[in-house]
């Protein structure tokens, strides 16, 4: 007898607009999936038009009348988050839930992005904050919900403050840990810091726990040119039903993060199964390593650093470019 999986219900996200990361694979397709099928309009951006393409029909396989569609982001290219940036702005539509899903783990050998960061801080981190930055006006008008994926790794080892960007040594592991503790903690102080000024947007964090998606197959762009022994495994775990999830539960903690009215701000969401491996959606415990407001503090000022964002320290004019939206 197959085991039954959890699932969530989704409110009416009739009117919104959402902005899903990493939405032509995986735990993203899903996301951006459930999202359409509450009524909301998704954009996906995308670095592979191609698997974008596949994840829209997908999508519309399951959602006929979805309103789903691309646009061009690259996070390991900062070029190419300000492109889309100057262009979600041009359009001038209010985003109300931003989540930031996107992810690349332990390529074999140190890799930089276009700009000269470890490939894993900064896709994984860096982008994604400058996304937000870049975004800051149109999230600011929907009044917008943002929502952002960590990991487990998040709870072992620890920001490489001396070598952020792993040069004198590179460990995958520990500095795939590090793009995350360093996400988890923007994304608490993203909340306190609108909070402070009267930006008008609440952020969270999730994690997904353990499924058989992408991150860890075979991937030769990343040096990796066959399946881990790591996937393989969780992929036979995830068909058992027995500890771990599978793709489309691990959706569920950043779909709840996202969009239920009893997830907060400031809050840290994941499955409530053994080991928060798998299961429904949950508040958790912060991890140790997110708990300082003073890291949080440094890697928002760092992170402003290395993409050249600054954020505003002072509450915003309401003489905005976009209009504010209300109390979406």
């Amino acid at each position: 007898m197959a085991r039954t999986r959890p699932d969530i219900t989704v409110p009416d996200l009739s009117g919104k607009l959402a902005v899903v990361t990493g939405a032509s694979d995986g735990v993203g397709v899903v996301l951006a999936g459930r999202l359409a099928a509450a009524g909301a309009a998704v954009l996906m951006p995308v670095r592979n038009r191609r698997k974008g393409e596949a994840a829209i029909a997908t999508i519309r396989q399951r959602h006929p009348y979805a309103d789903v569609s691309l646009r061009d982001l690259d996070l390991s290219r900062l070029d190419s988050v300000t492109a889309l940036g100057d262009h979600l702005r041009r359009e001038g539509r209010p985003i109300h839930i931003l989540v930031n899903n996107a992810g690349v783990m332990t390529p074999p050998r140190r890799r930089s992005t276009a700009d000269g960061f470890e490939l894993q801080f900064g896709s994984n981190h860096l982008g994604h904050v400058a996304l937000v930055a870049c975004l800051l006006p149109l999230l600011r008008a929907g009044r917008a919900r943002v929502t952002s994926q960590i990991s487990v790794a998040a709870n072992q080892n620890a920001i490489n403050w001396d070598d952020p960007h792993w040069e004198r040594s590179y460990h995958p592991g520990r500095a795939y840990s590090q793009s995350k503790i360093a996400f988890g903690l923007f994304g608490l102080e993203l909340d306190r810091r609108s909070r402070a000024a009267g930006w008008g947007i609440t952020s969270n964090i999730s994690h997904p726990g353990v499924a058989p998606t992408n991150l860890l197959a075979a991937r030769p762009e990343l040096g990796r040119a066959k399946d881990t022994t790591g996937v393989r495994l969780i992929r036979a775990l995830s068909r058992t039903g027995i500890l771990l999830g599978t793709v489309g539960t691990a959706a569920q903690p950043a779909l709840f993060a996202a969009t239920s009215p009893t997830a907060h701000g400031g809050r840290f969401y994941g499955p409530r199964g053994l080991a928060h491996l798998s299961g429904p959606p949950a508040e958790q415990t912060l991890y140790t390593r997110l708990r300082s407001t003073d890291d949080a503090a440094r890697i928002w000022r760092l992170s402003e650093d290395l993409v050249g964002a600054a954020f505003p320290t002072v509450p915003m004019s309401t003489t905005d470019p976009v209009t504010r939206d209300g109390d979406a």
